[in-house]
């Protein structure tokens, strides 16, 4: 959660969004917590990824490697048909 908001091109983290979403993707087996009470302060929960969670995460970085070729794609055919609107704005 820390480290979201570190990037100043990375909107800020919604804590109560980020923690349901981690509670889903521990019943769907995508990562597992425990309580991290070794520190002082109050405990913390700690997520780790699972095997199925990094399986997960492959398919899912596949399918944005395509999307991105395909999108790649489209750009240097817009770029050829109109070469002055290829140049960012």
């Amino acid at each position: 959660m820390e480290r979201l908001g570190q990037d100043d091109d990375s909107p800020t983290a919604d804590p109560g969004l980020l923690y349901r979403t981690l509670r889903q993707m521990e019943q769907e087996g995508l990562v597992r917590s425990t309580w991290d009470m070794a520190k002082p302060g109050p405990a913390r929960r700690v997520y780790e990824i699972t095997e199925e969670g990094l399986e997960h995460l492959h398919v899912w970085a596949i399918n944005i490697r395509r999307t991105r070729a395909r999108l790649d794609h489209f750009l240097a055919k817009y770029e050829a048909l109109v070469p002055s609107w290829g140049e960012e704005r």
